[in-house]
Order: C-alpha cells, then structure tokens, then sequence
C-alpha cells in the first residue's frame, strides 16, 4: 500500500545523492565520490528531512581537507553553477546544495567568520542560506549585519533575498533568532523598492511575521511606503495584501483600511447553509452563502472552524473564501467546499463538537455548529 509523497525522499535519494558525488568527484581532488555514496546512500534510512542534510553534510565532510580554509575553498569549487540571474521567482534551488552553509556553520562560526560569510556569500546563489546566516547573526550581531547591509544591494538577488529572508523573526522550520525583531527594518525599507518577487515575496513574508506581535508597526511601514512611491504601484499592492493576511484574518481595522476594506461596512447576510450538517473525517462539507448590502461595498469574505483539540478545547483556525465587492441589488452567492483531511500531517483531527462562522471584513455574522463524525 502507497504511504503517499515523501518530501524527504523526493529530495534526498540514491539519485540526489550520486549527483552531488558526481560535482564534488569532478572538482575537487581526492574526493571519494563512489565511497561517499556507498556510505551516504544506507544512512538516509530512518532520519527526517533535516538529519538527512546533517547526515549529507557528514559524510561530505569526511572526504574534504581537515582545515576550514582548504575545506571552503573546495565546497566552492564543488558548487554547481549559479542559480539563473534572469529569473524573478520560483527558484529556491536544491536542499541537496545546503551542505556548504551546514559545514560554514560548523567550521567557521567561532574563528573563520569572514570567511564563512564569503563561503555563505557563494552558496546562496545556489540554494538559499536563510537557515545557516541566523546563527551568525546570534553568534556576530554586528559584524554579521553590517555585512549583510552590503548584500542587500548585491547584483544576485538571491543575496539580497537572503537579507530578508534570513533575518525574519519566525522562519519556518528555522532555529530561533535573538536579534531585536525591529532592527532588520532599515533593510526592509530598502529592499522593498526590489525590481524582482522573490526579494519582494519575502520582504512580505517579513513583515507578516512582525505583525503578530506589532500589528501597528507593520501598518504605519506599509503606509508610508506607499508615500514614497519608490516601488511600483501594482507590487506594491500585491506586497501590502501579502504582508498584511494574518491581520486580515483577524480581523484588524487599520490593515482592512489600507487594503480598501470597512471592518464597519454594513453587509447583511441572508443566507447560509452547510451540507451535509455533520460531516465524516475524510469527507467534503459545502458551505453556501448569500450577502447583500445597500452600498457597493468591497469585502473580503473568509470562514472559521474552530477545531476539536485532543483535550476537548477548541482552536480556531481562517480559510479564505474570496475578495469581490457587493452591489446594490446584486447579492453576492458563495459557495466552498472545505475537505476534513484524516491523513494530513501537520494537523490532527479529533471527532466531536465544531462550529464554524462566516467572516466579512474581519467581522464575524453567523457561526453554525456541527459535529464531526469519525
């Protein structure tokens, strides 16, 4: 029976693995390429995705020079052409290329540190170090900063990404940052006026993860961004949406205004309805929905379901529904189809009491309860 996609396997596999030997095989002298992977291959059984880069990282190690200052000149030398500088977005690289940040960590953090931030300098144009520029960050606050306030106007964007992006108080899946959250804002001033996405993207991201604790902060940077009108009109609409979806989702009135939203508006809901009424875990329940309003009235329609919890406590989580404007006359019919999924893996299903609201501008005009069957 199929146990469903494995992201640790589509990324770190006999294949993967026999690549990169074949680049370090090729470009540095004396690398055991074929011992590396008869060593490498049988070890990835049993470790998650991150202990597999450390275990990648291990067994590369082994087979390059005892000192940091040999040893990066040869993960450099290993490196595979740069990522495409013509591109805007969508090229994160692979994670089988991080293992020069895991080694530059390892090797060069307390007394090679110029040199590893060279050898991260490098390595980001191939895979992006946003993991392995943090604990630099942590161990150099200032030295660590002012180099990367020389890398937010480096010609390769993925270094003027990594600035951002490695800097961002709530990385997922990254180890934590002691930096003050607010001290990375000059850098996002600057780099919000980037010509390419991917920067941008994560100049959003950036400042999404500010809002959950300094929700004001965010929406006074957003506002007078938009008075100095150094960045594009229309990306930096796509920004101002992007950096502001968590506040949105709860409903703050100064995020909804800047985005043309009244938390106040008056909306009347006229109907709403959910099929079937108490679903099964696995099964897909329709919600239907009628809004009216006397005014054309922009809205932002979104629903909650508050979750069971093992303990039998509920925790609230926001779907999106859409983004549209009421006319008079015209009522708005919504429809969503919502799948309880019994085999996700990040999130758990427990049978029971459930209610589920509709939300218009962060205002919530009905909840319905129901039960969730097993």
């Amino acid at each position: 029976m199929s146990t469903g996609f494995s992201l640790k396997d589509h990324l770190f596999n006999p294949g993967s693995v026999a690549e990169l030997a074949a680049e370090y095989g090729a470009r540095v002298a004396g690398f055991d390429a074929d011992g590396f992977v008869a060593e490498c291959v049988p070890g990835l059984a049993g470790k998650e995705l991150l202990e597999r880069l450390d275990w990648i990282a291990d067994c590369v190690e082994v087979r390059l020079a005892p000192t940091f200052a040999e040893m990066a000149d040869q993960l450099e030398a290993a490196m595979p052409a740069a990522l495409d500088p013509s591109k805007q977005d969508d090229d994160f690289g692979r994670f089988i290329h991080a293992v020069p940040g895991i080694l530059a960590v390892r090797h060069g953090l307390e007394l090679h540190r110029d040199r590893a931030l060279d050898l991260l300098h490098a390595a980001t144009k191939r895979f992006s170090m946003e993991f392995y520029i943090r604990p630099f960050v942590n161990r150099w606050p200032k030295e660590t900063l002012a180099r990367l306030q020389i890398w937010a106007n480096d010609e390769n964007y993925h270094v003027r990404r990594l600035v951002s992006e490695g800097l961002r108080p709530r990385l997922p899946w990254a180890k934590s940052i002691t930096l003050d959250p607010m001290a990375p804002m000059p850098y996002l001033d600057h780099l919000h006026a980037d010509p390419t996405r991917y920067v941008t993207r994560s100049v959003a991201n950036h400042l999404n993860d500010i809002a959950k604790f300094d929700p004001g902060r965010v929406v006074a940077t957003l506002e007078d961004w938009r008075v100095q009108a150094r960045q594009d009109v229309k990306e930096l609409t796509w920004m101002t949406r992007h950096a502001l979806r968590t506040l949105v989702k709860l409903g703050d009135p100064k995020a909804l205004a800047l985005l043309g939203y009244d938390a106040d508006a008056q909306v009347t809901l006229t109907s709403m309805t959910l099929c079937p009424q108490n679903p099964a875990i696995g099964e897909v329940m329709t919600l239907e929905a009628e809004l009216c309003a006397d005014a054309l009235t922009p809205v932002v329609v979104d629903y909650v379901i508050w979750f069971r919890k093992s303990d039998g406590s509920e925790a609230p989580k926001v779907f999106k529904i859409k983004q549209a404007e009421i006319a008079p006359g015209r009522p708005l019919t919504l429809t969503k189809k919502h799948r309880f999924k019994g085999d996700a893996t990040t999130f758990r299903l427990y049978p029971g009491a459930h209610r589920l609201a509709l939300q218009v501008n962060g205002r919530q005009l009905k909840s319905i309860a129901f039960d969730l069957r097993p």
